[in-house]
């Protein structure tokens, strides 16, 4: 039988204490070191210092994750004990979930012969002793997560700095269980399952998985979470406990492998009552060799210090492997910090500083308002269609001439409100003369229902104006959060000022059209011309028209009611009827030349205040201190932007030093993943 053959402990690397087992007198035993230092060799301690470094210098913090092993189990599968017998701590035992919080190992080598152990959680540290551990850790756990049964994913970390440990980081996880028992929260299985997941699905993770022997392990939800992530099993490696309760069938789960673990099975013994590490250690010796099942498993997946070794050299490899990767996270990362950095605003020490830095604002902000507003250059806002202004500017001035030239007049029949007219302004003279004021009378009448809409219009050109304005100002004073509300409120003051000249100008330039009826264009005559070609025909349709219609097709204006024109005499019709040509033809100039006005004054407006008022009213309400300025503001570094400084300057700081310890190792260890 093989036990027979087994008289010393031959499992793990020849850095291992090899220790005689004298079964029947094991108070002569020599003590066996913690089983991971035994393990621990040259090659492989300049990565874990490596990344302890890196885990001290927080670079997690950045969002950079480092190889760890997280220990992940069902519930009650071993997982403490097995963590307790890696690092000889002694972890909380007991009935149902032992660990109810992530329970950070943070293990490092120390020179005193005396241990240093604290714990860390909620910004507090709390010293402690290898004694009371166990209770100091309960303690913290019931701060943390509460003292009834329920969970949290707030990290519990463990400090250990003593002799013979070696640097590394282990990861305890709650034990998953489905269903909530003894006043555990109905969302237990949610909970752990989430937090489980959390901690193994970076692929710098190296996943430890406890089985217990006595289950199928096909049924683990552990095995099945994993699976989730990590498929291939290539970063996961199985730990079966109890192997002492459960011995039968045991050699055929692990060498079956019916669950895909890549990095393979380690069967271990755990400590068991009040044995001591030593105690548990020889025992389990024992039972890997003397055991008729047992002793048929391989030396190479069995015990703790074959576990030990397993974990370093596993985690060795994945250091090496990721290191690249770290490093170009380090590097990206710290590009962005440094890009960020140099992006806010220098610190100013003078008044002459903060008005240099002010003009450049203003500067950058005139030039962006030139090339949108002006120039149609819309490069700088791709994406935003609202900021390619000349565009929407066009495509408002055209939606407002169709809707002035579509502005359907208010009037009663046919030729009455030119007959009403020539009646209130007839004088001594021939009656084939129309009266000039009854042409201007009705004019004004055409004017007046019109004055509202070019005035809307410009008030909506103006608020659209107001708007890109505001986003200009808000991009180039954004670095200077202490003087961006004044420079806002200049440009909404400045917007005010501007929209009332420009009211005031557009109810000018309608009003004007109501002072004579003048205009050059040909297109007047032309059009009364075609238009009182019909003048005979219309009055004998109305007058001498024996079968005395009640309509008349007229050219522009469709068919028209007649029938109530009967009773005015000819002479008034034909004025009448002259002088709706005259309006209908005179109006329609009139109309493109408030469009057109609009157009050379808005044209003009934008530029003048771009290239002349912008600048010259934000500069004077930012030096006027009576008005809520004041360039010294500039001075006063707002506390976000401190904040943001300060952050970032310890970011940096802190890649700086994270790079440098990784180019420390990266090329000398580049090759030692693939060995």
């Amino acid at each position: 039988m093989r036990g027979t053959k087994k008289h010393v402990v031959t499992r793990a690397s020849p850095s291992l204490a090899i220790v005689e087992v004298k079964p029947d007198d094991h108070k002569d035993a020599v003590p066996i070191e913690a089983p991971i230092v035994s393990s621990y060799n040259d090659q492989i301690r300049p990565l874990l210092d490596t990344v302890d470094r890196l885990r001290n210098l927080n670079v997690m913090r950045e969002g950079i994750q480092l190889p760890t092993i997280v220990v992940v189990g069902d519930q009650s599968s071993g997982k403490s004990s097995v963590l307790e017998s890696l690092a000889g701590i002694s972890l909380p035992r007991g009935q149902g979930i032992c660990t109810r919080v992530p329970l950070v190992m943070r293990l490092q080598r120390s020179s005193s012969p005396e241990p240093e152990i604290w714990l860390e959680y909620n910004d507090k540290v709390v010293q402690t002793d290898e004694e009371h551990i166990a209770n100091a850790i309960c303690a913290a756990t019931d701060v943390i997560a509460g003292s009834g049964k329920g969970v949290s994913d707030t990290p519990l970390t463990l400090h250990v700095k003593k002799a013979g440990v070696p640097d590394i980081t282990m990861v305890d996880l709650p034990g998953i269980t489905r269903v909530p028992v003894n006043g555990q929260p109905e969302n237990i299985y949610e909970q752990i399952s989430g937090m489980v997941m959390k901690y193994i699905e970076p692929q710098e993770s190296i996943i430890l998985n406890v089985l217990s022997a006595t289950v199928d392990f096909t049924t683990c939800e552990s095995i099945r979470m994993s699976k989730q992530v990590d498929k291939t099993g290539e970063r996961t490696l199985a730990v079966v406990t109890k192997a002492d309760m459960a011995p039968e069938g045991l050699l055929q789960k692990v060498t079956a492998d019916d669950v895909s673990i890549g990095l393979g099975y380690v069967c271990v013994r755990n400590r068991i009552g009040e044995e001591t590490y030593e105690e548990a250690r020889m025992q389990e010796e024992l039972l890997f060799r003397n055991h008729p099942m047992l002793s048929l498993i391989d030396d190479d997946i069995v015990g703790i210090p074959v576990l030990a070794h397993k974990l370093t050299q596993i985690q060795g490899m994945m250091i090496s492997r990721c290191l690249p990767e770290i490093e170009r996270k380090i590097n990206e990362k710290m590009e962005i910090s440094v890009l960020e950095f140099n992006k806010l605003p220098i610190v100013m020490a003078s008044t002459g500083e903060a008005l240099m830095a002010l003009m450049d604002v203003i500067g950058s902000a005139k030039e962006s308002l030139l090339r949108i507003l002006v120039q149609g250059d819309f490069s700088e806002y791709p994406d935003d269609q609202n900021m390619h202004c000349t565009a929407r500017l066009a495509e408002m001035l055209n939606g407002f001439s169709d809707n002035l030239q579509a502005q359907s007049q208010v009037a009663s029949e046919f030729l009455m409100d030119e007959i009403k007219i020539l009646e209130e302004c007839k004088c001594i003279g021939l009656p084939n003369f129309i009266p000039r004021s009854s042409f201007l009378a009705i004019l004004s009448q055409h004017v007046d229902g019109i004055h509202a809409k070019p005035v809307e219009f410009i008030k909506e050109i103006w608020d659209y104006i107001d708007v890109v304005l505001s986003s200009v100002i808000t991009k180039y004073s954004d670095n200077f959060p202490q003087i961006q509300s004044s420079i806002k409120r200049a440009g909404r003051n400045l917007m005010s000022k501007t929209k009332e000249r420009s009211v005031n100008r557009v109810i000018e330039i309608v009003e004007m059209e109501k002072l004579t009826d003048y205009t050059c264009n040909p297109d007047y005559m032309t059009s009364w011309t075609q238009k009182t070609t019909s003048q005979q025909n219309f009055i004998n349709s109305v007058l001498h028209d024996e079968e005395k219609p009640d309509y008349f097709s007229l050219t522009g204006f469709g068919n028209v009611k007649i029938s109530h024109l009967r009773h005015y005499h000819a002479h008034l019709l034909q004025q009448a009827f002259d002088m709706k040509m005259r309006i209908t033809s005179y109006w329609t100039i009139v109309l493109r030349r408030i469009v057109d006005n609009l157009a050379l004054f808005l044209q003009f407006s934008v530029k003048n205040l771009v290239n002349s008022q912008f600048q010259k009213e934000i500069v004077a309400e930012m030096v006027d201190t009576r008005a809520g300025g004041g360039i010294e503001r500039m001075l006063e570094e707002s506390p976000s932007v401190a904040s943001k400084r300060e952050k970032l300057k310890n970011s940096i700081k802190l890649l700086k030093e994270s790079k440098d310890v990784v180019a420390a190792i990266v090329d000398q260890n580049s090759g030692y993943g693939d060995r």
